[in-house]
């Protein structure tokens, strides 16, 4: 019996039998639980928001959002300015404002006042026009002018092609007119093949039906009407990308 053991007690009662031992390490903390179940949350709300994202992209709201964009009013959040009608007192402040005349306000004294565009095509009836011979074939005007009138143009002037225009005609035909008759040539240009147009500052409506080397006849009622209608067709303009 050692000298440690109390009496009346003996020592084999205290041997350490088997083979389980006391745990010596330092118990868990708590706070990597924690940190660890803050983590799981985490990331659960994380794939819970991109799962939410991509359903709204597949519904379209994404679309939805752009089209709203793009049909608010101006992009710092003010209105736009209402358009004033011409004549009216707002139409007068704001040109006052801007420096600018006011619609139907008199030109300034010493200077003409423009004449104004119509791009409207009109009925033959309503059209004067003046037919040159700018070629060597002798004729030439006075015959074409008769085809004209047969279609019903108003013929004015008949004859040889001024000299800044004699000889210097490559095409079929050379039709000239003004901002007010710029409808008009239209309508003529659908009458021959191969014709061009040009605009100079005649404040009338007359258009000028210039013979070039080219020319050699009128096209049939049928096919100016399908050259009408295919110079007047109105072209849908193609929006770009990432445009509204």
């Amino acid at each position: 019996m050692s000298m440690l053991t109390p009496q009346g007690l003996k020592g084999k009662q205290y041997r350490i039998t088997g083979n389980s031992y006391p745990r010596l390490g330092r118990p868990p903390r708590r706070s990597r639980k924690v940190l660890a179940a803050v983590g799981g949350v985490l990331a659960l709300a994380l794939i819970a928001l991109g799962g939410v994202q991509l359903v709204d992209i597949f519904n379209g709201k994404g679309r939805h959002a752009s089209a709203q964009a793009c049909a608010s009013p101006s992009s710092s959040g003010k209105a736009l300015a209402a358009p004033v009608a011409a004549g009216s007192p707002g139409a007068a402040a704001s040109g006052a404002a801007s420096g600018a005349p006011a619609a139907g306000a008199p030109a300034a004294s010493g200077a003409p006042a423009p004449a104004a565009s119509n791009t409207a095509v009109p009925q033959p009836q309503t059209v004067t026009v003046n037919v040159y011979n700018a070629t060597d074939k002798a004729g030439l005007a006075a015959r074409t002018a008769d085809e004209l009138k047969k279609r019903g143009f108003a013929v004015g002037k008949v004859g040889n092609a001024p000299s800044a225009l004699d000889k210097k005609v490559p095409g079929s035909v050379q039709v000239i007119s003004g901002p007010g008759g710029l409808g008009a040539a239209t309508l003529l240009k659908s009458q021959v093949a191969g014709s061009a147009s040009t605009e100079d500052t005649r404040a009338d409506a007359t258009v000028d039906f210039v013979i070039g080397d080219t020319y050699a006849a009128l096209l049939d009622p049928t096919a100016a009407a399908a050259a009408l209608a295919e110079a007047t067709k109105p072209v849908a303009p193609s929006p770009g990308p990432g445009s509204c």
